[in-house]
């Protein structure tokens, strides 16, 4: 690993930045200023050790879960090993987790100890959450990168049993079987919903002459999906396509509600919205559901 963990705060003064290779965070807490920085303080500390141990355990990481249950060595593998195992019969890695169980880590080294009303880690759109009773956390989602605007904004309350939040799509920085813009998630922690997340945009998979694959090792040498199919481009799609993919998802995710593993999600393709469960969200642009 070039190079080691940085540290500092962002120009508004407010958030803190970490990032040690392909980890990138963006933290904020709220309270009183000598419990943020306390706070802060504590998540560089614990930051410093995430990325060495998760290389360290990298190789199992990257194989796919199946029966006995592996128990990692670290903490972050460990949450990701927890994520992933409802989904073991789908040729599944823990790596579905990642960003996710970072998140979930980092959020309970920053508030351990400390009295905060609300804080944060946002790692690159997989968001865990702390709330304080009566507290509440307004996100903003956009559901295509390429042309960002908020689409929805979903307002977290702390009676609520979200505390985390994630995003996939064929476009986003993780490969995707499916063709959703965005697939947005809301969970018990960060690490179900980043898993849940992959599997519900995996579903949305359909053909169509508009849209192109390619096997995610030509395009990534050492990705954890080998010669798997993953969505490169999705052009031009006619309603009805549109409505089969959002349809199969939109049945993954309510399956993966009834089980319990996720509260809410919102579905996005071409502009068109699918809410399955609870999302205490608003589609703020008119978009079409």
């Amino acid at each position: 690993m070039a190079g080691g963990p940085v540290a500092a705060l962002l120009p508004d003064g407010r958030r803190l930045h970490l990032q040690h290779g392909p980890i990138d965070l963006v933290i904020e807490a709220f309270g009183a200023p000598d419990e943020i920085a306390a706070a802060y303080r504590q998540a560089v500390a614990r930051f410093a050790d995430i990325l060495p141990t998760l290389v360290a355990e990298l190789p199992a990481l990257r194989t796919p879960l199946a029966e006995p249950r592996w128990q990692p060595e670290g903490p972050v593998a460990r949450r990701m090993v927890a994520a992933c195992w409802p989904y073991r019969d789908r040729l599944v890695t823990p790596m579905a987790a990642v960003a996710g169980a970072v998140a979930d880590e980092m959020i309970a080294a920053l508030v351990g100890g400390r009295t905060l009303s609300r804080a944060y880690v946002n790692n690159g759109g997989d968001i865990a959450i702390y709330l304080a009773p009566g507290e509440e956390l307004r996100l903003g989602v956009v559901g295509d990168i390429d042309n960002p605007s908020i689409d929805t904004t979903a307002r977290l309350t702390a009676a609520l049993p979200i505390r985390g939040i994630a995003t996939s799509g064929w476009s986003g920085r993780s490969f995707s079987l499916g063709i959703a813009d965005a697939v947005t998630v809301l969970a018990d922690d960060a690490a179900a919903a980043d898993a849940a997340a992959t599997m519900i945009a995996n579903a949305t998979a359909i053909d169509h002459p508009a849209i192109a694959r390619a096997p995610a090792s030509t395009i990534e040498l050492d990705s954890d999906l080998g010669d798997r199919l993953v969505t490169v481009s999705v052009g031009a799609l006619d309603a009805r396509s549109i409505e089969e993919a959002l349809g199969q998802g939109a049945a993954e995710a309510d399956r993966l509600r009834r089980a319990g593993l996720v509260t809410g999600a919102v579905l996005v393709l071409k502009r068109r919205y699918r809410v399955v469960g609870t999302v205490p969200a608003a589609l703020d642009n008119g978009g079409e559901r």
